[in-house]
């Protein structure tokens, strides 16, 4: 195999690499409900919103307890994405 060959199959080998973790990245999807399930929210791999159900219980809650049910739920939904996110780019850098 000639210098040139040699370096077709290590940049093909990267690139297959890279289209397996841009694959990886973009399947990343994360649902997470809180305590009382009366919110669950579902966000992608870079924590954008994808999904928010309301279950009928959320009528009991009060507009901040709402507020904080929903905030609360996204949050601990995206820290979760990204968490996955970051263990995927570490293990391919690693």
């Amino acid at each position: 195999m000639s210098g040139f060959d040699a370096l077709e199959v290590a940049a093909r080998a990267q690139l297959d690499r890279i289209q397996r973790l841009t694959d990886d990245l973009a399947a990343i999807r994360v649902d997470h409900a809180n305590d009382d399930a009366t919110v669950t929210i579902s966000v992608d791999g870079a924590g954008r919103l994808m999904n928010l159900l309301l279950s009928h219980d959320i009528s009991r809650l009060s507009p901040a307890e709402f507020e904080c049910a929903v905030v609360a739920t996204a949050a601990a939904a995206a820290r979760e994405a990204l968490g996955r996110r970051g263990g995927l780019i570490e293990e391919f850098n690693g």
